[in-house]
Order: C-alpha cells, then sequence, then structure tokens
C-alpha cells in the first residue's frame, strides 16, 4: 500500500511539473540559451545607435554633389579601434599556410593534428566524413614547420619556391599557393530569387574556390592573401621603396604598422576568415554561430558616422576645422604641402596608435592610410539610399567592366592632402587593384538596440 502512494505522489509530480512547462496548452515561447551580449570584442569599440547630418560639410572643390548633406540614423556596431596591422594579417596568411600544409598532409601524413574521427554509436565503426583540423595542436605552426624530430618540415618541400624559383641557400614560402576558398550564402542573390520556385538555396551559395567551374556564375577564384608588396615600387615611378618592399609586411618595426597592399577582395575574405575563426570559439563555449554577427568591412556611410565620433557637421574626426592643434602639432598623417611628408612625424605610415582617437575612441579615421568600405561607388546612387543604414553594394565579376569594380575608400592617406581627410569626402580604387596608401578595418553589428539596455 505504501508503494502505491509513492507511486500515485511521483505520477502527480510529473503531471504538475510538465504543466509548468508549457502544458495545458499555453503559449510560453522557445528562448535561445542566454550568454552575455554586451562584451565588447578585442581591439574594438562600441559604436552606439543615433543619427547625424552626413555629407559634405565644407567645400566640394569638385562641384560634384555627388554627397548631400542628409540626416541619417544607424543601428550600433562594434568597428575596429585602428586600421588592421600588419601582425593581425600576418595571423591570417599564417592560417591559410598551415591550413594548407596540414591539408596535403593528410590524417593519415600528420594525424597528430587531426581531430579524433566521430564515433558511432558503441561497438559500430567510426562515422565518416571529414575530419578537422585541430588547431590548439597546430598552435603557431613552429612545430609544423620544424625538421626537428615531430616536426613535418622535410614533407612540406612543395611549398617552398624550387627550381629556377629558388635563390640557392634559402627556404623561402612560395607565397603564389597561399590562397583562401570558402563559400557563403548571398543575401542580394537571396532577395532577387525569393520569389522564383525554379531555384535553391545552391543558386544563393557563393563560392571561391582552387577549381571553379566556369559554368557556375556564383564560381570564382580562390583568393590569393599575401599582400602585394611591390605596391611600395610600383606605385611611385622614380621613387627610391625598394627597402619598404622587402621589409615593410615582415619586420618587426612595422608589426603594429597598417597592412597595405591588400585589395578589397582580399580584405573581404580576411572579414570572412575572422568570422569562421571566432565561430570555432563559440562551438567551444556552447553558443550558436551567429553569437558574435558576421565581420564585414564598414559602409561609406557607417565610417563616415564613426568618424565623426557623436559630433555633428565637423570637418575631420577629431572635432576641429583645423589640422593643427592648440599647440601647433598636426593630427593626422597626410601630405601636409608640396613636398612635405614630414611635419606630420611621418614620411610613410605609422605605428596605428599614433594620435589622438576621436570621440568614440577611433584612431586614424583620417589620415594614415585611406580604407576600403564594402560599398561599391557610385556618384549617382546618392537619391536613392536610405535614410537608416544606408548602403550602395555591388560585387563585381571578373568579366565586369572596370567601373563596376570601384569600391568606396574612405579617410584619406599619408600621401594625400588635407582635403581627403575630411570626414565627409570619399574616393574610389577598383576592388582588383592593391595600393601602398590603402588599408583597411572591420565591424560587427551588436544584436540588439544599444549595448547598454537589458534584453
Amino acid at each position: 500500500m505504501r508503494n502505491r502512494y509513492l507511486l500515485g505522489f511521483f505520477i502527480v509530480t510529473i503531471l504538475l511539473s510538465s504543466c509548468g512547462k508549457g502544458g495545458q496548452g499555453e503559449l510560453v515561447g522557445v528562448y535561445n540559451k542566454k550568454f552575455r551580449n554586451n562584451r565588447i570584442p578585442l581591439g574594438m569599440v562600441y559604436i552606439p545607435p543615433g543619427r547625424t547630418l552626413i555629407g559634405i560639410s565644407d567645400e566640394d572643390i569638385n562641384n560634384s554633389q555627388s554627397s548631400p548633406s542628409k540626416m541619417t540614423s544607424f543601428s550600433a556596431f562594434f568597428m575596429d579601434q585602428t586600421e588592421i596591422t600588419n601582425a593581425e594579417y600576418r595571423q591570417f596568411v599564417n592560417w591559410v599556410r598551415d591550413s594548407i600544409a596540414v591539408t596535403s598532409l593528410g590524417p593519415s601524413g600528420a594525424p597528430a593534428y587531426f581531430q579524433a574521427q566521430p564515433q558511432g554509436p558503441a561497438g559500430s565503426t567510426p562515422l565518416g566524413g571529414t575530419r578537422n583540423i585541430d588547431w590548439r595542436k597546430v598552435g603557431n605552426g613552429s612545430q609544423l614547420w620544424s625538421n626537428k624530430s615531430g616536426g613535418y618540415g622535410s614533407k612540406l618541400t612543395d611549398m617552398y619556391y624550387s627550381g629556377a624559383d629558388a635563390i640557392p641557400g634559402r627556404n623561402e614560402i612560395d607565397i603564389r599557393k597561399l590562397r583562401y576558398a570558402y563559400s557563403y550564402v548571398s543575401t542580394d542573390l537571396a532577395a532577387e530569387g525569393r520569389n522564383d520556385p525554379s531555384k535553391k538555396r545552391q543558386d544563393f551559395i557563393v563560392t571561391y574556390t582552387d577549381l571553379p567551374d566556369p559554368s557556375n556564375p556564383n564560381h570564382h577564384s580562390s583568393i590569393p592573401v599575401y599582400p602585394d608588396t611591390m605596391v611600395w615600387k610600383v606605385d611611385y615611378s622614380y621613387s627610391q621603396n625598394d627597402p619598404m618592399v622587402k621589409t615593410y609586411f615582415n619586420h618587426p618595426s612595422y608589426d603594429d604598422y597598417p597592412v597595405v597592399g591588400v585589395n578589397w577582395e582580399q580584405a573581404s575574405a580576411f572579414c570572412v576568415w575572422r568570422t569562421r575563426f571566432y565561430e570555432s570559439v563559440a562551438v567551444a563555449r556552447k553558443q550558436p554561430l551567429n553569437a558574435r554577427p558576421e565581420y564585414q568591412l564598414p559602409s561609406d556611410a557607417q565610417f563616415e558616422y564613426a568618424a565623426r565620433g557623436g559630433n555633428v557637421k565637423t570637418k575631420y574626426p577629431w572635432g576641429g576645422p583645423y589640422v593643427r592643434n592648440t599647440k601647433g602639432c598636426m593630427q593626422a598623417n597626410f601630405k601636409v604641402g608640396r613636398g612635405n611628408y614630414s611635419d606630420d612625424g611621418g614620411l610613410y605610415t605609422v605605428n596605428v596608435k599614433s594620435y589622438f582617437p576621436n570621440d568614440y575612441g577611433l584612431y586614424n579615421m583620417a589620415g594614415n592610410v585611406a580604407e576600403w568600405t564594402i560599398t561599391a561607388y557610385n556618384p549617382s546612387s546618392a537619391p536613392m539610399l536610405h535614410d537608416f543604414n544606408p548602403n550602395f553594394t555591388y560585387v563585381a565579376k571578373t568579366s565586369d567592366s572596370k567601373y563596376k569594380k570601384r569600391k568606396v575608400v574612405r579617410g584619406g592617406s599619408w600621401k594625400d592632402i588635407g582635403f581627403f581627410l575630411q570626414n565627409s569626402v570619399g574616393t574610389y580604387e577598383y576592388q582588383d587593384e592593391a595600393r601602398s596608401y590603402i588599408g583597411f578595418r572591420c565591424i560587427s553589428a551588436y544584436p540588439g538596440t544599444d549595448i547598454s539596455y537589458k534584453n
């Protein structure tokens, strides 16, 4: 009898608990796992939501009238405090290098660098599928490339220049082999084909691969990731810049200088890699893949909004109308006058934390290097743009006209005159062209209204 009472008690308890979790037909919702959402990513600053006047705030020397002043609102986002440095971009290059090396060795050649094969039910054979690289064991790659015991340097000779391409006595990585392949779902293609019943998801996937399918318009060649160091020579006729060609990207003196020689396609690939790099951390923390929204280049308007630092109609990011401060010091790295590159403290680029930041804490939003944006350059697009998070995009194909390959660059650079340092001034460069005066920084959307709100 006592056992019956206990059994009845447990049954009633279970029924009551089920009612409390959505029983009796009530709508209670399905909530995602909560996690700390107000953590600012390392090296970034928070740009709050708000509104400001964007567009020409001073003289329009070209009389283009392509950027009329307009009140515009923006949602919150994170932005890199500085331009991406040589050291940071080198992490991307080395990751691609190590990824290609480990993949070429394969699970049979370097089993220690691959994750364990997924297991099936107890007593069954292991499940099939691709084995992922174990990046915790790869580390910085020093052991992987070592010729000592436990290293695989002797098996990676195909990664080096060889034959007539090699300089005797040197082992140099063949940078032509450092290419990044990736895929993503294009929301632009998805928006175009959303009402077409013949379309499948594969029609919206853009792929950069070593072996693109010529018959597939969404297939493109993989992206070479190593910066074009020759820009220091080819950008300037009759100028002795050979030392910069040989040292700028790899000498420790330039580690915290902005990376240059990177075209728009390479900068975009870096953003994809940075997103995927963090996703692996999110998975380890048992967070959703979109715990941190994807990294991307800022739009033209976002760059201007961030550059203004919360101020309205200011000419420069530091808020004042002059390029010198009250002590007579230059406030940015640019071409001060004819033949005068040195009065601001730097002949070429300078450390990314040189000069004072703007009111949002962003360094060098004017000068040092101009910066890529995600926005396609179209001088007649201004009337079409929305007054909330405006942007105009187009990813040009290799076969497209050069005019479709133009992308907006912002901020002016060390070799530009003061006019191009203005918050409202932008120019363009072709997406497949790298320059010694163009770098970039990333943004990531804030998933919410404001970081100070409790979601």
